[in-house]
């Protein structure tokens, strides 16, 4: 390799270098474009059925989110704070009743193995508690420890509301002027590529409203089929345990999970085999939307293979923590349109291996 061969290969390793350590930033900084595609869409959407001026729309969309928003806290904040209460009251009661049934349990199965005295030994070791007050440096050492804790708490929230400010802030400012944010990052392309890309960055775009098309009509599935469900079931909190499992379907795999524990609760107070039902309930549901409601809607929306969303949230999680398992799935609708335009039909469909001369002497 000559010089000038060496030099542009230092100079791509120290900006592969650059952008991983600002990895956090760069998600920061997708989740505010995902956001303002989602605005650009609701403004396109509604300018489209009523004509005005964009900046109207994106006033009135911003002012309708707000609506929703403020709708979506009061019906779902103030029943699950009263529930969440009375579920803290009759926790140690439950949890008594649990630790009495466990130790039935092993006396009964250790007097079948052990004997008797067995049985009895288990039952004194399961029953001991530590009732001995604690010492002066013991209680300083756990206060201490409490309050490193309850700092560490402040700052790690505080961090959170600076980044969801940073990225909210990056989202308005987009949604603003996309034309200009746009045609400000063609002039980082070489100039005879500028218009391919140009076309490139629209076909993201699109894709991009595409999937969250997809995932609203997606969202609204599994609210509606919740809410149904727990109508049937007699589970208290209909309507904000379903706006919940709507909500928590936006993030991948663990939403699911997550929206489960505040029905299964809440059902827990009236009677145990309601919570068994409800989780058998959602197990339902999100099997219909893993398998059947998601496929068909992105078949038709974004079509993204299984096992590359699959791995593609394992290798965002890994990479950019709990935000890039939130962002896996646009990450990997732009990386699939990318991958598709860039890589297959402008490199690799257009390569051609260097013919050699015919010699007659070979």
């Amino acid at each position: 390799m000559k010089l000038p061969q060496w030099i542009g290969l230092a100079a791509l390793t120290a900006a592969c270098l650059l952008l991983w350590s600002l990895r956090d930033v760069l998600i920061h900084l997708f989740a505010g474009i995902v956001l303002a595609m989602a605005l650009c869409t609701l403004v396109g959407s509604l300018r489209e059925r009523w004509p005005m001026a964009r900046n109207l729309a994106l006033v009135i969309c911003l002012l309708g989110l707000l609506l929703v928003l403020g709708i979506g806290i009061a019906i779902l904040v103030p029943p699950f704070i009263s529930q969440f209460q009375q579920l803290l009251l009759q926790l140690p009661a439950a949890a008594l009743e649990l630790k009495q049934l466990a130790i039935a349990t092993i006396s009964t199965i250790s007097g079948m193995v052990y004997g008797l005295q067995g049985a009895s030994d288990w039952s004194a070791s399961l029953l001991a508690n530590g009732t001995a007050l604690p010492d002066g440096a013991t209680l300083a050492s756990g206060l201490g420890g409490g309050l490193k804790q309850l700092l560490g708490l402040a700052g790690n929230l505080g961090n959170g509301l600076i980044q969801i400010l940073f990225v909210i802030a990056v989202s308005l400012m987009v949604a603003v002027q996309p034309t200009a944010y746009r045609e400000a990052s063609i002039l980082l392309i070489p100039s005879f590529y500028r218009r391919r890309f140009r076309e490139i960055l629209l076909q993201c775009g699109d894709a991009l409203s595409s999937w969250m098309v997809g995932l609203l009509i997606s969202s609204l599935c599994v609210a509606v089929l919740a809410g149904i469900g727990l109508s049937l079931l007699g589970v208290k909190l209909v309507m904000a345990n379903a706006l919940l499992a709507g909500l928590l379907n936006v993030i991948p795999n663990l939403g699911p999970t997550m929206s489960t524990i505040f029905p299964m609760a809440v059902a827990l107070l009236d009677a145990p085999w309601k919570s068994l039902a409800v989780l058998c309930l959602y197990v339902v549901i999100q099997n219909l939307e893993s398998y059947v409601i998601t496929p068909s809607v992105m078949h038709h929306q974004v079509k993204l293979l299984p096992g590359l969303t699959l791995t593609a949230q394992f290798l965002f999680t890994v990479i950019f923590g709990p935000l890039g398992l939130l962002l896996a799935l646009p990450l990997t609708v732009v990386l699939q349109v990318l991958i598709r335009e860039v890589l297959i039909h402008d490199m690799l469909d257009r390569w051609k291996p260097e013919r050699r001369a015919f010699s007659p002497m070979t």
